[in-house]
């Protein structure tokens, strides 16, 4: 394993009509378990398995600080559906504030558990203007699953 492991953004697009038991348990592993669901993740060799096996159902690719920003601002929930606040970062973690603790997330040097209480899972609307492409075909043949890159960060931001 690397010293330097990428950090992604991984969204659940596709819901569970005709999914294969094995897919639905690794996405039951990887906490996207409805749709338009979004975690942060580093890219560690075993999780890139769990990544390529469910590729037909999610979108990925790695996250800008700019993202990961508006990302917890405006999405980070704690218990009760309560907005994340900066104060509750800066009493409940080494960060002074939300955007500080979301660079360090987007570079590798922070993860979710540090603040408790912060839920995983980011819930997102859907992408306004929709979906550019079939939602059951691959980005590269036209579709919207599988691997952007820094497409990522565009179609997330037209998400949260």
């Amino acid at each position: 394993m690397s010293g330097k492991e990428s950090v992604i953004l991984a969204i659940r697009l596709r819901g569970l009509p005709r999914v294969a038991p094995e897919i639905e348990d690794t996405l039951g592993k990887l906490k996207l378990g409805r749709v338009h669901q979004a975690r942060v993740l580093k890219l560690t060799p075993s999780l890139r398995g769990m990544i390529v096996r469910a590729k037909d159902y999610i979108t990925w690719g790695p996250i800008s600080e700019e993202t990961a920003v508006l990302l917890v601002s405006k999405r980070g929930r704690l218990p009760g559906n309560k907005h994340l606040t900066d104060e509750y970062v800066k009493k409940n973690s080494g960060y002074r504030s939300m955007e500080a603790f979301a660079k360090a997330l987007a570079s590798g040097a922070a993860s979710i558990p540090e603040i408790e209480g912060l839920k995983p899972v980011f819930r997102l609307t859907p992408p306004k203007k929709g979906f550019k492409g079939r939602i059951q075909l691959p980005v590269r043949m036209g579709g919207v699953t599988g691997d952007r890159g820094q497409a990522i960060n565009e179609f997330a931001q037209r998400m949260i």
